[in-house]
């Protein structure tokens, strides 16, 4: 990061803030480090603030290159010491700090990138003094205001003026920030999924799932909000391999997806169970990634590649039963 690119408008953090280093050596009293937030200002971690245990290998508990939330003890802006601590930060300092660092990561990379590829002579401490401090201000996180840019840009931007009242940026550097931040930012559908298996034993059992797949998908049509954006969510049951189906979403609103998604394994439920069958539910509906979508369809091309081989072998075996004497039967008999 070069000088004058902190992303943040302080030049120093505060004491207890928490904050993303980067490991560059480790000495006698401890580990020194770089803020990654503040323009690669020198801390140290020191070697008692390390771990609340007792230290048998200082390499075990912090490697070079690493990049760790430490808490803020002491700041010396005048000498430019920073004190730091490894063992006071809790579980949830560590996720908020990494929440917060790769927002700040995001915005930070947009604007450089918006920096370097403009034409007008824009610099990066430019375009924070102008615009990304003061919206760190206004939305608590520019990368807030980066969301709305996605698809309102001009009323965040037009709001925007430097001290002689004119536009806080050019409009080329508005088109290539606009663009990148919808190139980067526009959110991406979460896929949902339950994992269930539907028996019914009944006289037309097979029948009564099938009814109990379609409860399923039309329960959340009917409990659809009002808007158009709940109409478009609908829910898809797949049968992976008898019992064991999948009910699946695509929604921007994780929440609101295995709200969908339970309602209509409780519809299913209900359905199945009016009918004499069972619903077992293997695994609760929660976001999936590709990784699990992969590995379910590799797991459905397992199964059917199975079935086709289990056929296939049930026919060569109706074959064999075929190769039979008939005179030599017919002479016995």
């Amino acid at each position: 990061m070069s000088s004058g690119s902190r992303m943040y408008e302080e030049k120093f953090p505060e004491v207890d803030q928490v904050v993303m280093v980067q490991v560059k050596s480790i000495a006698e009293m401890g580990a020194y480090v770089q803020l990654l937030e503040y323009d690669n200002i020198e801390g140290m971690i020191l070697l008692s603030e390390l771990t609340r245990r007792r230290i048998r290998s200082v390499s075990k508990l912090i490697k070079v290159g690493r990049v760790e939330p430490v808490m803020v003890l002491r700041v010396d802006q005048e000498k430019g010491y920073i004190d730091l601590s490894k063992r006071r930060v809790s579980p949830e300092d560590v996720a908020a700090c990494e929440e917060k660092y790769n927002k700040s990561k995001m915005v930070h990379s947009i604007m450089r990138h918006v920096a370097e590829t403009s034409t007008c002579g824009t610099t990066l401490s430019d375009l924070y003094e102008h615009m990304g401090w003061p919206l760190y201000r206004k939305y608590g996180h520019c990368f807030e205001a980066f969301k709305h840019m996605v698809t309102k840009p001009d009323e965040i931007l037009d709001a925007l003026r430097r001290p002689d009242g004119s536009g806080a940026v050019s409009d080329e550097v508005r088109d290539a920030l606009v663009k990148d931040i919808r190139r980067r930012m526009t959110p991406q559908p979460l896929k949902i999924r339950a994992d269930i298996e539907l028996t019914c034993f009944e006289y037309d059992g097979v029948l009564h799932i099938k009814d109990a797949m379609r409860a399923a998908e039309a329960a959340t049509a009917e409990s659809g909000g009002s808007s158009s954006e709940d109409a478009q969510v609908k829910v898809k049951v797949s049968l992976v391999a008898s019992p064991l189906y999948v009910v699946t979403t695509q929604t921007l609103d994780k929440d609101k997806g295995v709200e969908l998604v339970d309602l209509a394994v409780a519809a299913a439920g209900k359905a199945i169970e009016a009918k004499g069958g069972k619903i077992v539910i293997k695994e609760a509906a929660r976001a999936v990634s590709e990784r699990d979508d992969r590995l379910l369809a590799e797991k459905m091309e397992k199964l059917a590649k199975a079935a086709e081989e289990e056929e296939s072998g049930s026919e060569e075996e109706d074959e064999t039963m075929g190769d039979v004497d008939i005179e030599k039967t017919a002479l016995q008999m």
